[in-house]
């Protein structure tokens, strides 16, 4: 996949200084620009040392993200301890928050570690068992559609036979729910490797909520399963931990559904993006997709 490059935008210092003033009133000693795909975040150093992370949306975000259900989501994550501390959250998207101290460096392969693997299973059981209803809606489906108009209004293709593909999916969640749908618990729904931080002690945290919202449980633990590229081993250690117990059938065929649903939705958003980041997106949705049709074998192989 093509490198996206991200440096300090300009434009954005004005932004960052003024949220640094009113939120942390002490002098700024170094920025550093963070990775991320869409928007514009920074590692702000203030006199005294502290380190802060300051967030700017990115373009074209405000149609497909409401932040004010993001703010609900995010603070209920700092309340369970699953993310740092929000100083603050603005109406337009900005966020300031405590920069989580000494983060190490975060893989695929990191996230396999037994002791990782372990802990993001109890981050997604807390989160999920948590027993609230942010009130945010995260209908996969509808989200779909929605990623299909905007992909359509911007001109740009999708592929030859996702007809095909979408038909198929649709199919298999039938044949899925058909003792009924899952419940809907809090989910993060986007756990990507870049949203996971590791910090100096070892303690593993999930940040970034933009896609966050009530959601089958399973999404949480097959996206983390694509991203962080498990194998059988590691997703039987993963529902493992989970459950605490072994997962049944049924859980398992879900488990391989929910990845279905996964990498249609990236695949699309991928495509939302491409007007904005040009090739990067298109590889990154074009990876998922191929990806997906080789997951439809694995779930059939299951079922």
């Amino acid at each position: 996949m093509a490198e996206l490059v991200r440096e300090i935008e300009e434009a954005d210092l004005p932004q960052v200084n003024q949220l640094v003033d009113q939120h942390i009133g002490k002098p700024i000693v170094h920025i550093d620009r963070l990775g991320g795909m869409t928007n514009h975040s920074y590692k702000v150093t203030v006199e005294g040392g502290e380190e802060y992370l300051v967030r700017i949306p990115g373009e074209g975000t405000e149609e497909l993200i409401v932040r004010s259900d993001e703010r609900k989501s995010t603070e209920l994550a700092c309340k369970l301890g699953i993310d740092s501390e929000l100083l603050h959250f603005g109406d337009d998207g900005t966020k300031v928050m405590r920069f989580i101290s000494n983060p190490q460096p975060m893989s695929a392969e990191v996230l396999r570690r037994p002791e990782n693997l372990s802990q993001a299973a109890r981050i997604f059981h807390t989160l999920h068992t948590c027993g609230e209803d942010t009130g945010v809606r995260f209908e996969v489906f509808e989200m779909v559609e929605l990623y299909e108009r905007v992909i359509s209004s911007a001109g740009v293709a999708t592929y030859p036979d996702f007809d095909d593909v979408k038909s198929t999916i649709m199919g298999i969640k039938q044949e899925v729910d058909a003792d009924g749908e899952a419940p809907r618990v809090p989910c993060h729904n986007d756990s990507l490797v870049d949203n996971w931080v590791l910090d100096g002690e070892g303690k593993l945290f999930l940040i970034d909520w933009e896609y966050s919202g009530m959601n089958e449980a399973m999404w949480d633990l097959s996206c983390l399963s694509i991203e962080a590229d498990y194998g059988e081993a590691e997703d039987a250690s993963l529902l493992r931990e989970y459950y605490g117990r072994e997962a049944t059938e049924a859980e398992r065929r879900r488990f391989a559904a929910a990845k279905l649903y996964v990498d249609l939705l990236w695949t699309l958003w991928g495509l939302t993006r491409v007007p904005y980041d040009g090739a990067f997106m298109q590889e990154y949705a074009d990876a998922r997709y191929e990806r997906l049709k080789r997951n439809i074998v694995a779930y059939e192989q299951i079922a």
